[in-house]
């Protein structure tokens, strides 16, 4: 029985592995970064709808929809600041609360407009409006807006 002391990987071998690694992150990274940015979309809606109910309890005692009444604390995924109105009221009750994407969020987010529209009679729903970011996807939105 013959020993062989030289054990190991051949080149081809190692060739052939880092070439498998390299197919498999050309599919994940653009998965994962799409990943990402939907979930930064949920994260910053989710925030803003927060601010929902400090909105309709302005508007029935006929207060001020000003950032201190609601509340509101900006979000790090938003360009904004607390000097920048996010609400707005009209007279009739109906009204709408905007941020706009930037801050820490992904790029491809940059200038995406999130909005929640409020109906004269109550009724909230929530718009997306990514005409600011060129690199939008649609698979970005969550089901409960709609892209306009």
């Amino acid at each position: 029985m013959v020993q062989r002391k030289d054990a190991g990987f051949t080149l081809i071998e190692l060739m052939i592995v880092v070439a498998i690694i390299g197919v498999l992150a050309a599919v994940a990274i653009p998965s994962y970064q799409d990943y990402v940015s939907k979930s930064q979309v949920n994260r910053a809606i989710g925030e803003l709808s927060v601010y929902k109910a400090p909105f309709e309890t302005q508007v029935s005692v006929s207060g001020p929809v000003t950032n201190d009444a609601l509340g509101y604390t900006p979000s790090d995924l938003t360009s904004g600041n607390a000097a920048t109105p996010i609400a707005v009221v009209n007279a009739d009750g109906s009204g709408h609360m905007q941020v706009t994407m930037g801050g820490n969020a992904n790029p491809n987010l940059s200038g995406v407009l999130l909005k929640f529209v409020r109906s004269a009679g109550g009724i909230w729903h929530c718009e997306i409006d990514p005409a600011g970011a060129s690199r939008w996807k649609d698979v970005f939105s969550p089901g409960s807006c709609v892209v306009i």
